[in-house]
């Protein structure tokens, strides 16, 4: 049944490409918030000057609508949280940090970075836990003056409880934390700015998130913002602790996780390659979570109807090109041909045609394209497998060259040039029966006969069906590749 007070979040922060791994979390999100017919809130959280790009941010968003992902409250739509960009909150933060320390919930720290260095070499060395161990936790009023009288500078940190914290992970099942295990953490720099520990569950908090879904890389975080909420809800900041689900880790190649140096975790790459936002969104959604167990292929409204976060797999899912690459050829397939000619025209037109805007023709495009679309796994293929009809002379690659033109391949191709010339050229039938008999009178079967034929037309060993092919490109052009080739054999 449908939950329409679900409140859940997607909040990236814009340092360089968007990443698979973070798109399949929109993706979890934006699935949830649909399925309950929910609000998906898109914040930004930008408040790494250092790393954070107004670049990043529009690709993010350029990103986030190719994907086809819509939201209800956030960048160029705005809402009653505004503003949604965590650059534009620093005084909600400020404020948020000095009612933390009024209530004795959160404290000045003076430690310096050698300090607490050297006390957590000497906590490992004595095989304790090396987190912070709450030195200025209790300090008196002529401590912390000593301090600043000494010139040190303070960070703010948030008084951790001293018992288990236990809550039930959407994914996981429950979970204890226990005391020794989570220390008292920064939530302000000695700069003042805050940290992503306080503005993001303050951002939840404020923005009434009720389901957080996320990385399973933040789950050691969860019991600090449970009980930073519990302190917010104290001080009337936060109405509740929202419920949280961490989605497993993405893996790439030797089961490690993805990263973002990893040259297939690129959203980008996927876009420039041709995916279809669709295919993409199929595959990725597979790790982690499947619709039937006998089923992959699947519309992204199918997806939102059964998506249920609580069937999420914990385990680790990893990345497989090769099954990406096939889930987004059916998905090619699915298409109606309209679609898919209209899908194709980036890779039609420079920078990634090979030929001049003129010598294209519509024509023998809308003849071609229903037999492109059946064998392709890319739209970026589309180029390569119709060059030969817009180029003047077709590409030849020098490999499938040496591999067709065998020896005795120049009278193949003279006799297969005469049954060409004789042939009905209405018929791609009557164009395989020429070639096929021109291949029994060499004693070769038609795989065979036809390999000559489709690199001195096409330039290539594999490509679309070559009579349809040498159909479309029509009698004239064929027969003059075949002489080219003749030639070439010839010298």
């Amino acid at each position: 049944m449908a939950n329409a007070n679900v409140r859940v979040r997607f909040c990236p922060s814009p340092t360089g490409n968007p990443h698979v791994g973070l798109v399949r979390t929109a993706l979890f999100n934006w699935a949830f918030a649909r399925h309950n017919e929910g609000t998906l809130v898109f914040r930004i959280e930008d408040t790494d000057a250092a790393r954070d790009s107004e670049e990043s941010y529009n690709q993010l968003l350029d990103s986030m609508r190719w994907l086809g992902f819509d939201w209800d409250e956030g960048p160029e739509i705005g809402g009653p949280h505004a503003p949604y960009r965590q650059s534009q909150r620093m005084d909600i933060y400020k404020d948020v940090a000095q009612k933390l320390l009024d209530a004795g919930h959160a404290y000045p720290c003076y430690c310096s970075t050698e300090e607490l260095d050297a006390r957590r070499e000497a906590a490992r060395a004595a095989g304790k836990p090396s987190g912070y161990d709450g030195h200025c936790r209790d300090l008196t009023d002529e401590q912390k003056a000593a301090y600043v009288a000494e010139g040190r500078t303070s960070i703010v940190r948030f008084r951790m409880p001293d018992e288990a914290i236990t809550f039930t992970d959407l994914v996981r099942g429950e979970i204890t934390y226990l005391p020794e295990n989570v220390p008292d953490y920064g939530i302000v720099r000695a700069n003042g700015a805050p940290l992503y520990t306080l503005v993001n569950p303050v951002d939840d908090a404020l923005m009434e998130i009720t389901h957080v879904l996320r990385g399973e890389d933040l789950l050691s975080s969860t019991p600090r913002q449970i009980a930073l909420y519990k302190a917010l809800i104290e001080l009337g900041v936060a109405k509740e602790t929202p419920a949280f689900g961490h989605l497993p880790y993405v893996m790439g190649e030797g089961n490690k996780k993805l990263s973002k140096r990893d040259p297939e975790s690129s959203l980008n790459l996927y876009r420039e390659r041709g995916f279809l936002p669709e295919g993409l969104l199929n595959y990725l959604s597979l790790l982690g979570w499947s619709l039937a167990a006998d089923r992959d292929i699947f519309s992204i409204d199918e997806m939102v109807a059964a998506f249920e976060v609580t069937d999420v797999n914990p385990n680790p899912a990893r990345f497989d090109l090769k099954k990406c690459e096939a889930i987004n050829a059916d998905h090619i397939r699915l298409l109606d041909v309209k679609d898919f000619t209209e899908r194709c025209a980036p890779w039609l037109r420079a920078p990634f045609a090979p030929w001049a805007p003129e010598d294209f023709d519509e024509a023998k495009w809308q003849a071609i394209a229903p037999h492109a679309q059946s064998r392709m796994k890319v739209l970026s293929e589309i180029t390569d497998n119709v060059d030969f009809l817009f180029l003047p002379e077709p590409a030849v690659d020098e490999a499938s060259w040496t591999k067709a033109m065998k020896e005795g391949s120049d009278a193949l191709l003279r006799t297969a040039r005469e049954k060409l010339d004789a042939a009905d050229w209405s018929s791609p039938e009557s164009l395989k029966e020429a070639v096929l008999a021109a291949g029994e009178e060499h004693g070769l079967k038609l795989g065979k006969a036809q390999a000559p034929v489709r690199v001195a037309v096409t330039g290539r060993t594999v490509g679309l069906p070559l009579f349809e092919s040498l159909q479309i490109l029509g009698k004239e052009k064929t027969l003059a590749r075949v002489d080219a080739a003749l030639e070439r054999l010839a010298a």
